[in-house]
């Protein structure tokens, strides 16, 4: 259930049985207190506090505050049945209440970023300067590298999905165009669309586009070429359930807006938020979203590198392995279901940093 959903029952809820009137005149009885005695106290007219019972008025946030501090009561949990009052109040009566407070939800949780591991920042921008130190790269060199990550970036993203080509399968497949016996044509396609995404995704950084829908879009139907053609670039139309979470992804009319906030974050960010943690919210947001039907993972990962690239940085590579792929869905369980995302920050931050130290072993 959804925090503003939740805003927006609790308030009913009190509406009808312990709404903000209530809990002030019940505290107010509980002081052993008259509407005089708290008027003189506080400076607030006893005739408005006695409104603020009936509630026929709502306190603003300054009296609020003067009446939790009076009554020596958590400023919070008034300021909860004030908030959720003023919402219940203000659109109780409109036909697309919930749907509005979806949208809200979103927008506002967008606002909230908090990440306090400067000391992993602080090595990753001390190996970023070590790289740019080590610019260019000799063109042979490049180009190996470049179809190297190529191969194990494609063969790692798709394992996390399931994909059981092993690391050499898929450099044959991608490489040389070799069928291998016994794996599935599914399992062939997400090899080569993944590899051909990887390059769509180097040539928008290098002609500098920005990250729109319709690059989203893109990519994804990249992912999907071949293997669900009707689904493939598009937004779902259904909803989904994510096996093994507790997550629950929005409802399609949703959808829309949601990938229009996306972008606008995107946009509001990238010159305010360090390049990983960027980075790492576009990858979040997007999965969180679930704006397809299939191939989520694989396009917010390739996002995700697509914010790292387009900052200077390298593609860095999530590790499909059983632990390290718990890890990951445990830690973007956490940012999804407890809105705690200090743990996936924490993730890709460390993805980037190994795959920093691998480049410069290799450059070295």
């Amino acid at each position: 259930m959804t925090i503003f959903v939740i805003y927006i029952k609790y308030a009913y809820f009190c509406h009808i049985m312990n709404d903000l009137s209530t809990v002030l005149k019940e505290l107010r009885s509980a002081s052993k207190r008259s509407t005089k005695e708290v008027s003189a106290n506080l400076k607030i007219d006893s005739s408005l506090l006695s409104r603020f019972e009936t509630g026929d008025r709502i306190p603003t946030k300054i009296q609020l505050q003067k009446l939790a501090k009076y009554y020596k009561v958590p400023v919070e949990n008034l300021m909860v049945t004030w908030l959720s009052e003023k919402i219940y109040k203000e659109i109780v009566h409109e036909d697309f209440a919930l749907q509005a407070l979806q949208v809200a939800e979103s927008r506002i949780g967008y606002k909230k970023l908090n990440y306090d591991n400067s000391d992993l920042i602080k090595q990753i921008d001390e190996l970023k300067i070590k790289l740019d130190a080590k610019l260019p790269i000799p063109k042979a060199q490049l180009k190996n590298l470049y179809e190297y990550y190529r191969v194990e970036y494609t063969y790692e993203s798709n394992r996390i999905e399931g994909n059981t080509l092993t690391l050499s399968e898929t450099a044959l497949v991608v490489e040389k165009g070799i069928t291998i016996s016994g794996k599935s044509v599914r399992e062939h396609l997400e090899a080569i669309n993944h590899a051909e995404a990887i390059d769509v995704l180097t040539e928008f950084v290098e002609n500098k586009m920005p990250l729109t829908e319709y690059l989203v879009k893109q990519l994804h139907a990249i992912i999907l070429r071949g293997i669900d053609k009707e689904n493939a670039g598009r937004y779902r139309s259904l909803n989904v359930k994510i096996t093994g979470s507790k997550h629950l992804p929005p409802e399609p009319y949703i959808l829309n807006k949601l990938m229009e906030d996306y972008i606008i974050f995107y946009e509001e960010s990238k010159n305010r938020l360090h390049p990983v943690i960027l980075a790492a919210e576009m990858h979040e947001r997007l999965v969180t979203i679930h704006p397809f039907i299939d191939g989520n993972g694989r396009t917010s990962r390739l996002i995700m590198n697509l914010v790292l690239l387009q900052n200077g940085f390298l593609l860095a590579n999530i590790s499909g392995e059983k632990e390290n792929r718990m890890k990951y869905y445990n830690s973007l369980e956490n940012a999804q279901v407890n809105h705690s995302k200090k743990q996936f920050y924490e993730f890709v931050a460390k993805a980037v940093l190994t795959s920093l130290e691998e480049y410069l072993k290799i450059i070295n």
